[in-house]
């Protein structure tokens, strides 16, 4: 088993060795699996448990003081499960496991994803605060009605831009200063295990986001996906990783003929140049793994052989 892990690209982190040290223990509890799906929620599951990432607990607050995550997994059979918007869910990528092999859908959301959690034994509610969201919540004055004109016009100072955006030389980027350095905390691991590949990605979104806010990670092409070629996770400026399909292009290259590292230098070259933005990627292909980021910083791991 062959295995890499991801903790965010964005900011250089205050505190780089104890994050170090849990993406460690991720990428080996992964690499200890014999199978390629079971290996990156073995993984991803030990980030999420860690309140250093930008998933599951810590995960970012939106507008309405709650905190929602989503997740995605994709095999190389191009089976694949999400879900969004669980409020309460500490481990969301093995709910989004159990979209991907008990319905006949590829993402659920909201409410009845969470009931659906339930009905699978996974925990709905969890407290996913950390003594440091609570204090930065407590200093955000969020806005007192529901009225998501009220959360907008709050919003628009802390999230960054919210104009209808697009790609290009114009477009607004989430490049802007001002910008919480956790928010691309978002994990995820790719395995390799001979020719079989499995990619999974999880987050807790971005803080003040507009309540209900979903990024790229449960978009299926984004945030995660996987192809007999290989598989990729992704990590960044959620808006503009969906607008562009990062972690399909990377897969995209593998499937060209690409070795890994290439794939995800040549992704992540070709994501800046459309969006004026930052992110990540990790890939797994046939012979090797890949990591490349246009970002400060992101912290990687890998396991096995």
């Amino acid at each position: 088993m062959q295995l890499i892990v991801h903790g965010g690209a964005g900011g250089v982190p205050d505190d780089p060795e104890p994050r170090q040290a849990v993406l460690d223990e991720a990428a080996a509890t992964g690499a200890n699996e014999s199978d390629p799906l079971d290996a990156v929620e073995s993984a991803v599951r030990v980030l999420e448990s860690s309140p250093r990432f930008n998933a599951g607990v810590g995960g970012a607050v939106q507008s309405d003081g709650r905190i929602r995550t989503d997740a995605g997994v994709m095999t190389d059979d191009r089976e694949v499960g999400a879900v969004a918007g669980l409020a309460g869910v500490e481990h969301p990528l093995t709910v989004a496991r159990a979209v991907r092999a008990e319905t006949p859908h590829v993402l659920l959301a909201g409410d009845r994803a969470l009931e659906f959690a339930e009905s699978v034994g996974v925990e709905t509610d969890a407290d996913l605060w950390t003594d440091r969201s609570r204090e930065k919540w407590a200093d955000a004055d969020p806005p007192e009605t529901d009225d998501p004109t009220d959360h907008l016009d709050w919003l628009r100072s802390r999230f960054g831009s919210t104009e209808a955006g697009g790609v290009g030389e114009n477009a607004e980027s989430e490049s802007d200063e001002g910008r919480d350095p956790t928010d691309h905390d978002t994990v995820g691991a790719v395995a390799r295990q001979g020719d079989r590949f499995a990619a999974a990605t999880s987050t807790g979104g971005r803080w003040f986001a507009l309540a209900g806010r979903v990024g790229d990670v449960p978009q299926i092409g984004s945030g995660f996906y996987c192809a007999p070629a290989g598989g990729a996770s992704a990590t960044g400026a959620g808006e503009d990783i969906a607008r562009v399909t990062l972690s399909r292009r990377a897969v995209r290259h593998l499937e060209a003929g690409r070795d890994a590292q290439t794939a995800a230098e040549s992704a992540i070259e070709e994501f800046g140049e459309l969006t004026g933005s930052s992110a990540g990627v990790i890939v797994a292909g046939r012979e090797s793994l890949g990591s490349a980021f246009n970002s400060e910083g992101m912290q990687t791991s890998r396991a096995g052989r």
